[in-house]
């Protein structure tokens, strides 16, 4: 066995305080899928509002999404990345606790109910922020300060805490609403729901006050001392550190300012499919809406967020089973493999709503599906996020790539509830197809990029 060239307790400890964002961006996003039966209860009811009324509400924390993404890249290149990360980490808390109890925010005094769902969607947007910044800048954070040989591995956990995040959030979900009665969970059990986000996020903020700046960055600003200093506790020589060091310097100091196209646009438009096609498969509708789609096979309300939490589990596992092998088997086998099994699953799911079927089969193809996406483009399209793009146009690049990937996300979930009512079978279906496309896009157009310095990725979008 070869000796190890980095530190890798020291590695690790700054990848977990990391990915602290990324379980905050899990459970920020997966807490409505408790909560949002209670909210359409609560808020939208009242106001006698229909399907698109409450798809846009359950969904409206994607706009602030979008809007964190657009935004990552001037603020991880003017503040750092860990400044960003602590800007994320003040907007998840409070966030937590002004959806939780929207009275303390109205903008309409005429009308109450009016006021609180706009001051319920204020502060999801608020907190989606946070996760549109966490999405961006954490994997990013991540993939430069790792080492080539465990990249993948390690902006990968950055995945794991998203899933770990929603789970432990179907858990806190689960234990909120068991035993209670639908009037209490709707008129204040999910106000527990989004209160307890804040316990993760002020964690995540003090414990960022323990980790340095990214290496990368600290050389793109020019502060070499302090990126040597970095670089010197990950590794285990200080000549190794230097020479990385320079290899990055050199990258940089080629030109003083480089623009987004400067690698051309296939390496842009490569981001940004990756991304889409990430949503556009339909994972989200299945985590946000998977307690109402359980229902709706006539599953009752506990035993639904009890199969959730089943779901879950599998997610966890899968996301495992990717982190062990990305860097083993590589990015592209991985991607096809995972596009192949979502697309069997989801035309399963399609054809059994053709036909009415509603049994324990349609439970198996979920899982078949999420399965297959956890082990794949859940991780990996965050890893090649991270990796794809050289050091010069990587905050520019990745907030592009994020952006859309909300925007996309955004589209499939708020469309999921008239989709829905249109055709069921259609809706599958639809995603099935885009799963088949995602396997063309990586085979056609995806380079391999394990085992490689983000230096070398970098030549080869030169060439």
């Amino acid at each position: 066995m070869k000796n190890k060239t980095y530190n890798s307790t020291y590695i690790f400890g700054i990848t977990l305080v990391a990915t602290l964002g990324g379980l905050l961006f899990g459970y920020d996003t997966a807490v409505i899928s408790g909560a949002e039966k209670a909210i359409q209860a609560y808020l939208i009811l009242p106001l006698e509002m229909g399907s698109f009324a409450h798809g846009a509400t359950v969904s409206s924390a994607l706009i602030g999404c979008i809007l964190g993404g657009i935004i990552s890249g001037f603020l991880s290149n003017r503040l750092g990345r860990k400044k960003t990360l602590l800007v994320a980490g003040f907007l998840f808390f409070t966030s937590a606790l002004g959806s939780a109890w929207p009275e303390f925010l109205f903008f309409e005094k005429g009308n109450p109910t009016s006021g609180l769902l706009v001051a319920f969607n204020f502060y999801r947007i608020w907190g989606g922020i946070g996760v549109g910044l966490a999405s961006a800048v954490c994997p990013t954070y991540i993939g430069e300060i790792a080492p080539a040989g465990i990249r993948g591995r390690l902006v990968s956990f950055n995945q794991f805490a998203i899933i770990f995040g929603m789970l432990v959030v179907y858990f806190v979900n689960w234990g909120i609403a068991n035993g209670q009665t639908i009037a209490w969970i709707n008129d204040t059990g999910w106000r527990y729901m989004f209160a307890s986000e804040a316990i993760p996020a002020g964690l995540f903020f003090v414990l960022l006050f323990l980790v340095p700046e990214s290496p990368r960055y600290l050389a793109l600003v020019h502060n070499e001392q302090k990126a040597l200093s970095v670089l010197e506790k990950i590794n285990v020589t200080k000549e190794q550190a230097k020479n990385i060091l320079q290899e990055i310097t050199s990258t940089i100091a080629e030109t003083a300012k480089t623009k987004i196209f400067s690698y051309g646009k296939k390496i842009i438009i490569t981001g940004i499919l990756l991304s889409v096609f990430q949503q556009f498969v339909g994972i989200n509708v299945v985590l946000y809406y998977a307690p109402r789609i359980f229902e709706s096979m006539g599953v009752a309300r506990d035993a639904s967020m009890l199969q959730t939490i089943v779901m879950g589990f599998v997610n966890v596992v899968f996301t495992v089973l990717a982190i062990i092998t990305v860097d083993k088997w590589g990015r592209k086998p991985l991607l096809v493999t995972g596009s192949i099994g979502m697309a069997v699953g989801m035309a399963a799911i399609a054809v059994l709503s053709w036909y009415g079927i509603i049994s324990i089969l349609t439970l198996i193809f979920i899982i078949i599906f999420s399965a297959s996406f956890m082990m794949s483009w859940g991780p990996v399209c965050w890893v090649y996020i991270s990796e794809l793009f050289p050091n010069k146009i990587r905050g520019q690049a990745v907030a592009v790539a994020v952006a859309a990937q909300w925007a996309a996300n955004y589209l499939i979930s708020s469309t999921y509830p008239g989709m829905m009512e249109f055709s069921s079978s259609f809706t599958y279906g639809f995603y099935g197809a885009m799963a088949i496309l995602s396997a063309l896009f990586v085979w056609k157009m995806v380079p391999e990029t394990k085992g490689k310095s983000l230096e070398e990725i970098e030549k080869f979008w030169k060439k």
